[in-house]
């Protein structure tokens, strides 16, 4: 009897603390990000990123057939949670990225941690990997961190690029994993950049 006591009290925590992580999560959709939604009407925020990039990496998943799809997936979905503490810092603001990695740390720390153990063990391995990009599917989901944005951007005349005065530069570096993890669509990438060049929107 007390097994069964014991054993219904663990999962009753268990439960509390996976729930408490899904409350502390509905905080992302408050992080505002610099880029704009593709009809400019207002900013992205960070939760409808992590959707936006899942929803990348579905669809255009032949596009890295070797790559464990649903690794990626789960990646993208969990990567951005650490900017509930650490906010979003602007990718072309050397300034906002001072002391990044080491308030990102400290956030997927607290974050994760409110899960159980082994969930917590799990989330925090996949933002590591991300973090690192050694992995075939990190490289995978870093270019798609990329990807998505230029669209964005693209298709709001400009958007951050424009509103920050960003260079064509600063632009192909930041572009740069997309040619290495998804080489197929790099002519499409470099499409768009130049385009946006000729249109003002990237600064020489």
């Amino acid at each position: 009897m007390h097994d069964v006591t014991h054993s219904h009290a663990g999962a009753r925590d268990r439960l509390e603390r996976q729930l408490a992580f899904l409350v502390e999560a509905d905080r992302l959709k408050g992080v505002l990000r610099q880029t704009t939604l593709c009809d400019r009407s207002r900013a992205e925020n960070s939760a409808e990123h992590s959707w936006h990039l899942a929803l990348v990496a579905l669809v255009l998943a032949e596009h890295a057939p070797d790559v464990d799809g649903a690794r990626v997936l789960r990646m993208l979905l969990v990567h951005d949670l650490v900017e509930i503490d650490a906010g979003d810092a602007f990718a072309y603001d050397a300034s906002a990225n001072v002391g990044k990695e080491e308030r990102e740390r400290a956030a997927a720390a607290r974050i994760y941690g409110l899960l159980p153990e082994d969930q917590a063990e799990e989330l925090r391995e996949l933002w590591d990997e991300f973090e690192a990009g050694e992995t075939r599917a990190a490289r995978v989901a870093v270019a798609i961190d990329r990807l998505q944005p230029l669209l964005l951007n693209h298709h709001s005349g400009g958007g951050s690029w424009k509103a920050h005065g960003v260079g064509r530069a600063a632009v192909m570096r930041r572009m740069a994993p997309i040619e290495a993890a998804l080489p197929s669509l790099w002519p499409t990438v470099l499409d768009v950049v130049e385009r946006n060049c000729a249109l003002g929107h990237i600064a020489p």
